[in-house]
């Protein structure tokens, strides 16, 4: 409850007070810039309505969801994507890094024709989902009655990302250029008449909307000049691809996560033989890990899952009272989660983690999405759909306000697309950071208490619910 009257607290803060003043203070300087180097040529750049910096997945799925947008197919856009070309996913083996997809990014993923290639590629509908503490006996499960719907879907990054290009192809307002690395932005603040990019190819493009899709190190938020907070959290994700043991869980359709003292161990299904692993440590520990052959590190993940965990007797107690009329109310056991048998080779890898946000998502004739505005902790898996949410708002915005006549640089319509995702983006990046900082403890007030309210919330069924809707939302 606390917690969530201090996200209503932030969001109001952040829609008209701190977020306010940092805006008004960059939106309404104008200055001149000597960021943008001299070609030799005086010649016009080349125009476009929308260039989106930023081939990644969300980055694409905004160029997609223009393109395809009725209200939207007067402009043209450019997408801009720094590697030499698309690479293909692999037909033979799956790629270590997946997301989890949330009924939000699936219903996009719809909207611009992209999920019926997603199936046709590979992807692995999850039925169920099991969380548990290792430091005491709290759990919670989350899924709808009898199975009947998916509470997500587990799918590789390299299939999203094809299935979304396969589908831009088709899309004639939009052009994407491969090897266009962003060497300078300049935009109205700075005194330009729309915003300009220039490549490192030396060559000079303008646009009425420049988006950056750049990633946490995102050179339009630099400059921008907007205040991004960070914060990393001394951990990295470990990631591979791993087989099962027989017998397996049946269909394997469960998502299952551990909370250690360390960070959380996950395993993801990719299909009824193979799961995903994200395991969350710290740095030291993540470095060994990667260092161990492949049966050192199939066992140490069995040993993660399983193994039990230093309790301290006052934790049990409590909980031996408290488990007494929940399983009288719910009926729920704790359930083993599936053994590995073995690790697909050169799958292991390791990515930092951290939080990051910037104070504004948006300015004259600029705008931010995906982890050039917000960066969080995998734990709860929302970090490209909180991308994908973006894409979703944006495109309804600004095909609202070209509709409309607006435009698609009109500064109040792109307030609504900062204000509609701070309402969503902030109480996520609260809750993934408390989460984080929640559980990688095992100081004895803070496991007992947050045992207990894992088990009440496990044991409240429209509390479970609304939790399940708002993150797959």
């Amino acid at each position: 409850m606390n917690r969530l009257i201090c996200a209503r607290v932030l969001l109001k803060n952040a829609t008209c007070g701190a977020f306010q003043s940092t805006r008004s203070r960059w939106r309404t300087i104008a200055t001149a810039s000597n960021n943008l180097q001299s070609t030799g040529s005086e010649s016009t750049p080349q125009h476009y309505d929308i260039i989106i910096v930023g081939g990644g997945m969300v980055g694409t799925a905004l160029a997609c969801s223009l393109g395809k947008s009725s209200r939207l197919q007067d402009k043209r856009i450019l997408l801009l994507e720094a590697a030499a070309g698309f690479k293909q996913p692999s037909g033979e083996q799956y790629s270590n890094r997946v997301s989890a997809i949330s009924k939000g990014t699936y219903r996009l993923m719809q909207s611009i024709g992209a999920w019926d290639e997603i199936e046709r590629t590979r992807v692995k509908p999850v039925l169920k989902m099991q969380v548990w503490d290792a430091c005491s006996d709290a759990l919670i499960t989350f899924n709808y009655d009898d199975l009947s719907e998916n509470i997500s879907w587990i799918v590789e990054n390299d299939v999203l990302l094809a299935s979304i290009y396969r589908q831009l192809a088709t899309v004639p307002s939009v052009d994407i250029r491969y090897s266009a690395k962003l060497a300078a932005c300049e935009l109205i603040r700075d005194g330009a008449a729309k915003s300009t990019v220039q490549l490192a190819s030396g060559e000079r493009l303008c646009c009425d909307l420049l988006v950056g899709a750049d990633g946490y190190n995102s050179l339009v938020r630099r400059q921008m000049g907007v205040h991004n907070f960070t914060l990393a959290y001394n951990q990295m994700g470990v990631v591979a691809t791993l087989r099962l043991a027989a017998p397996r869980t049946a269909d394997n359709v469960t998502a299952w996560q551990r909370f250690l003292p360390t960070g959380p161990i996950a395993l993801l299904p990719l299909n009824d033989e193979m799961s995903s692993l994200v395991w969350s440590t710290g740095v030291s520990e993540a470095k060994q890990l990667l260092q161990l052959d492949a049966g050192a590190f199939v066992s140490a993940v069995n040993a993660a899952f399983n193994k039990p965990v230093p309790r301290n007797t006052m934790v049990d107690d409590v909980m031996k009272s408290v488990h007494m009329l929940i399983k009288t109310t719910t009926g729920q056991r704790l359930e083993s989660a599936p053994v590995v048998e073995a690790e697909v080779p050169s799958s292991r890898a390791a990515f930092p983690l951290g939080l990051g946000h910037t104070s504004t998502y948006v300015g004259q004739g600029v705008c931010l999405i995906g982890d050039a505005a917000h960066r969080v902790h995998p734990l709860a898996g929302q970090g490209v759909n909180l991308g994908f949410g973006d894409v979703q708002a944006l495109t309804d915005v600004l095909a609202s306000a070209n509709y409309a006549g607006l435009g698609v640089n009109n500064l109040n319509e792109l307030v609504k697309y900062e204000q509609q995702r701070l309402k969503h983006n902030l109480p996520v990046l609260l809750t993934t950071h408390s989460l984080q900082r929640l559980y990688t403890t095992d100081f004895v007030p803070t496991v007992a208490l947050r045992s207990i309210g894992l088990t009440l919330t496990n044991a409240l069924p429209p509390v479970k619910k609304f939790l399940m809707n708002f993150a797959m939302s």
